[in-house]
């Protein structure tokens, strides 16, 4: 072997030493990734155990809610939330979605344009409606609850009363509606045998006014008929709520 060769050859050895070590190291890496994937895909998985456990936890819980209710058809329990609830942008107020305390909006001005507009189409046609009763704050709430509780009793005030909270004038988007001249019909029932109850019942939908609590429907909405209680929910829905004799619960797909 000749001097050059001679020192070539070491070389030749540390060249392929170091393509050696490179393979290998490759191969470490390659099984580090391996590692590293299979623990992100680990977390994730369990990630996603977690997330389904959560759901089940949640809809168990609303379906306690459901079943968990005193005489009246509260919920047992149940404090009144930070922020009211909206479902499709519509505000609600129920035995099942309370409101804040606080939540004192006033009485909405949608609203009362819309009730000007059907208070003059009503004229037209002979009648002379007032809405006698609209937005109504908690407080006040508390003092009417108090006094038809003390008056009839606790049961029989849930059937036609809401607790401080649960009340949907406190919206500002109820309105209770009435005939100027027949007073005595104001919050009563005997207001749907006269012309004007029935001319409302058929014509308040197109000014975005549905009769939140209809006769039949008591177990949908949790409270008695009322035929001169209606709410604002705007001219389309009110519409689609009153040809299909519906209440605002089963248009809304929501339980009472």
């Amino acid at each position: 072997m000749s001097k050059n060769n001679y020192c070539e050859f070491p070389f030749k050895m540390m060249a392929s030493f170091a393509v050696f070590a490179l393979i290998m190291s490759g191969c470490g890496n390659g099984d580090t990734k391996k590692t590293e994937d299979q623990s992100s895909k680990t977390a994730e998985t369990s990630q996603n155990n977690a997330t389904a456990q959560e759901d089940l936890t949640t809809k168990n819980t609303e379906k306690n809610e459901e079943v968990t209710r005193d005489a009246g058809g509260y919920i047992v329990d149940q404090e009144l939330p930070k922020e009211a609830t909206y479902i499709n942008d519509l505000l609600i107020a129920s035995k099942k979605y309370p409101l804040p305390a606080d939540f004192a909006p006033g009485e909405s001005d949608e609203a009362r344009a819309a009730f000007e507009e059907l208070k003059a189409a009503a004229l037209l046609d002979g009648f002379t409606l007032s809405a006698f009763s609209t937005y109504r704050s908690y407080d006040r709430q508390v003092e009417l609850y108090a006094n038809y509780v003390n008056r009839d009793g606790r049961e029989a005030a849930d059937t036609y009363s809401a607790r401080p909270g649960y009340s949907e004038h406190q919206t500002g988007l109820a309105f209770d509606i009435g005939e100027v001249g027949n007073e005595q019909y104001f919050a009563d029932n005997g207001f749907a045998t006269t012309a004007a109850g029935k001319w409302l019942a058929k014509n308040a939908h197109t000014y975005g006014f549905v009769m939140r609590y209809p006769k039949g429907k008591e177990d949908i909405t949790g409270y008695m008929h009322e035929s001169w209680h209606f709410r604002y929910v705007g001219k389309d829905i009110a519409t689609d709520i009153y040809k299909n004799n519906s209440t605002l619960e089963e248009y809304l797909e929501i339980g009472k």
